[in-house]
C-alpha cells in the first residue's frame, strides 16, 4: 500500500532517556565503579554532572588517578545492570518502522561511548534500526558536529531533518545545527520545565504523540 512521505527526510535520535530507559544504568554503573576510588558512593548528581563527554571523559573526571581502570569497571557494571533493561521504550520500534516506511532516513547521535552504545543496541535489539550511529568524545559533546556530518553525507538540508532528545542541551544543539528540535519528555528522568524553557519546535510527553507528529505526511 502506498504511503505518503513523512514530513522529514531524516530523523536523528539521542539514546539514553530517548530510545530507552537507560540513564539510571549510566549513573548506577558509575556509582559502583567510582565508589572504591572515593571511599563512598557518589550521589547521582555528582555522576551526571560529568556527562557531556563520553564515558571516557567521565572516567577521567571521576577517577583521574586511574581512568582506564574506572572505565573498565564501569563497562562491567553497565553490561551487568543492563540485564534488567532489555527493551526500548514501548512504541519506539513502531515509531522507527513508520518513519522508515515513510522514506525517512534514521540515525542515532548520542554522547555515549562506542562500547556502551554497542552494548545497549545489542541488548535492546536495535542494531539494525539505524543507518548511521554516531557516538561521543572524551573531550566533550560532539553532537552538533555529528548531526552536520550525517546530513552532509546524506545530502539532506537541516530544515528537512529532526533531532529528538530528552535533554535541554539536545534542544540547544538541534537549534544550533538548524534541524527541527524535538524534545522527548516521556522518560521519568526528563525535566519537563527545563525542556520547555529551551523552546523546542515540538515537545512530546508520549512516544505515540511523537510518532504521529513525526510520521505525518509532508506538507
Amino acid at each position: 500500500m502506498f504511503r505518503m512521505p513523512s514530513r522529514f527526510r531524516a530523523a536523528l535520535f539521542d539514546f539514553d532517556g530517548t530510545l530507552a530507559d537507560t540513564l539510571w544504568i549510566c549513573i548506577g554503573a558509575f556509582q559502583d565503579a567510582v565508589e572504591p576510588y572515593w571511599g563512598r558512593r557518589p550521589e547521582a548528581e555528582e555522576i551526571s554532572g560529568t556527562f557531556g563527554p563520553s564515558e571516557e571523559g567521565s572516567a577521567l573526571a571521576l577517577a583521574p588517578q586511574d581512568p582506564e581502570g574506572c572505565l573498565a569497571a564501569y563497562l562491567t557494571h553497565y553490561e551487568r545492570m543492563h540485564a534488567r533493561c532489555t527493551k526500548p521504550f514501548p512504541g519506539v520500534r513502531e515509531m522507527l518502522s513508520d518513519l522508515r516506511a515513510g522514506g525517512c532516513r534514521l540515525g542515532m547521535v548520542s554522547g555515549k561511548g562506542a562500547k556502551t552504545a554497542e552494548i545497549s543496541m545489542r541488548l535492546l535489539g536495535l542494531e539494525t534500526e539505524f543507518e548511521r550511529v554516531e557516538t561521543g568524545s572524551a573531550h566533550g559533546s560532539r553532537k552538533a558536529e555529528a548531526i552536520a556530518s550525517v546530513l552532509a553525507e546524506w545530502g539532506i538540508i537541516p530544515r528537512d531533518a529532526a533531532y529528538v532528545g530528552d535533554a535541554p542541551s539536545d534542544v540547544r544543539i538541534a537549534k544550533q545545527t538548524g534541524v527541527c528540535a524535538v524534545a522527548a519528555a516521556w522518560a521519568a528522568s526528563a525535566d519537563l520545565e527545563a525542556l520547555r524553557d529551551q523552546q523546542p519546535d515540538a515537545l512530546f510527553e508520549s512516544i505515540e504523540d511523537c510518532r504521529r507528529w513525526l510520521c505525518a505526511p509532508a506538507g
